[in-house]
């Protein structure tokens, strides 16, 4: 099993840290966050990474290398401009075999990555989205009202629901090739709505785990009290 990461964003979120820093090299506990996610990807079958990189891509080469510490071998893929989170593939999609898992290089959760592998090949998917169940609550009361502007409902801070992408996915090489052009600006959110509307196979995979976008200051402090108060939390799981 091979893996592309993308790690070429300039995190602009999580300013004035990523200035100088590159997000995927931010530390969680002891470990850089990507090394966390390598590590993972190694226990789930992945003997394959390529790294999509740019902003301030010599420190992530330098500190990860070929990757022959973390058990893997590892090469590099230069965005001379932004690609978007799907448009990466495309320089390098006759590397990649038949299957392939994509995934942001800033992701940290306890998802069994091996888990959702088995699932995308067994079911035959052309594309499995990792996804996690979200819960949003407002902060002010909502109100309803008719086309008369006559109120017809009040609810409280109500509380919602949704299933979000975790920036995780299996993919089928030959499945996503017709969208992809060399050099051109992509991103997975239309890849998979094209993919759908084309009546191909996209399943979303859930399982109960632990999952952090660390985009935000606030989110990023988030993960590292989680990270220093159960270091064994994000911890790979062997496969079987």
């Amino acid at each position: 099993m091979q893996a592309i990461i993308m790690a070429g964003g300039k995190g602009s979120r999580l300013h004035p840290y990523s200035a100088l820093f590159p997000k995927p090299l931010m530390p969680l506990g002891d470990k850089p966050i990507l090394e966390i996610l390598l590590r993972q990807l190694h226990a789930a079958g992945v003997t394959k990474a390529i790294i999509a990189v740019n902003h301030l891509r010599h420190l992530i080469e330098a500190f990860f290398g070929d990757g022959s510490r973390f058990g893997m071998s590892i090469t590099y893929s230069v965005e001379d401009k932004p690609l978007g989170t799907a448009g990466p593939m495309s320089l390098v999609l006759d590397q990649l075999e038949e299957n392939f898992i994509l995934t942001n290089g800033d992701l940290l959760t306890n998802l069994d990555m091996g888990r959702m592998i088995d699932d995308h090949i067994s079911s035959g998917a052309a594309a499995t989205i990792g996804t996690y169940r979200r819960e949003l609550k407002s902060e002010f009361g909502l109100l309803e009202v008719d086309p008369n502007m006559r109120m017809v409902g009040y609810r409280e801070k109500p509380t919602y629901q949704h299933l979000v992408s975790m920036g995780l996915y299996v993919l089928n090489r030959d499945a996503v090739r017709q969208w992809l052009i060399p050099g051109e600006y992509l991103d997975m959110p239309t890849l998979m709505q094209s993919m759908s509307q084309a009546d191909m196979l996209v399943r979303c995979h859930q399982q109960a785990c632990t999952w952090l976008d660390i985009g935000r200051p606030e989110d990023f402090a988030l993960a590292q009290n989680m990270v220093e108060r159960e270091p064994e939390a994000f911890s790979p799981r062997l496969r079987a």
